[in-house]
């Protein structure tokens, strides 16, 4: 399992890596990563008997990628107006079917992952569009993923507090203590890639913020994927699982850090 971990998480290393270095390969990437990770959320979901609309709702996440890698806003904040019609049409969807039972759950399910996943993860192609966007897109991953790593490195080796027992029994607070860690360093690193008036005391406090919130978010899938009965969203990844968890971590990072720079005017 961990040589195949170590081998994934290398190739896909390299391959998003690869990616970053052009905006419309990077956008391409994240709405792959997107849609398949929405499909695994929706697929988790029917798992307990929840009836959602779920080509519905891939559809509507794929026009919303799309149409934030396309630069395509008919008024400012475009994909919210976008959900809003797509509720509305949910509804009129759901008018003609003869079932009434589950309509709350199946409609709110719906919204919810195209919200969690697709409008979330929208942020990193925003992101890799600003100025500087190839090395703050590139600052915004590296500090996520490599809190992501410490905390299973050091967790693993030296985990002996449950963090939150009924969610995940294998995340610790030395693992959580551990990622934090491997986030801030990170952030210091990611000076390489940040414009020069972004100072290290910046850095240091979006280490903070993004270690903390992207270990919130894998806690937050490990909820989902605890309720649904299921370890991993997906098998597409050898020893990492599926798209999500792989983007779980990123979906609370990703709009805070553009939400970050805009504000900061950087």
């Amino acid at each position: 399992m961990i040589t195949k971990r170590i081998f994934t998480s290398l190739s896909l290393i390299l391959i998003i890596g690869f990616s970053i270095t052009q905006d419309w390969l990077a956008s391409l990437m994240i709405i792959a990563f997107s849609i398949t990770a929405l499909y695994e959320f929706f697929t988790m979901v029917e798992r307990k008997g929840i009836v959602i609309f779920k080509y519905f709702g891939l559809g509507v996440g794929l026009i919303i990628l799309l149409s934030v890698s396309l630069r395509f806003e008919v008024t400012r904040g475009w994909e919210l107006f976008f959900v809003t019609l797509a509720l509305l049409s949910l509804m009129l969807i759901q008018f003609r079917l003869r079932e009434n039972s589950g309509v709350i759950i199946g409609l709110s399910t719906t919204i919810f992952g195209i919200f969690y996943i697709a409008w979330f993860m929208g942020f990193l192609i925003k992101i890799r569009y600003l100025d500087y966007g190839a090395g703050m897109l590139a600052t915004v991953l590296l500090i996520t993923k490599t809190g992501d790593i410490g905390a299973y490195l050091l967790g693993s080796r030296f985990g002996k507090h449950i963090l939150i027992s009924r969610i995940s029994p294998n995340k610790t607070r030395e693992g959580f203590l551990g990622g934090l860690l491997f986030s801030l360093i990170a952030a210091l690193a990611s000076k390489l890639f940040m414009p020069h008036n972004f100072s290290y005391i910046h850095l240091l406090i979006l280490g903070l913020f993004l270690g903390i919130l992207g270990q919130l978010g894998d806690l937050s899938e490990s909820l989902m994927k605890r309720d649904c009965a299921v370890k991993d969203s997906g098998r597409i990844f050898p020893g990492l699982g599926g798209a999500l968890d792989c983007i779980d971590s990123l979906l609370f990072t990703a709009p805070v850090f553009y939400f970050w720079i805009m504000h900061f005017g950087f």
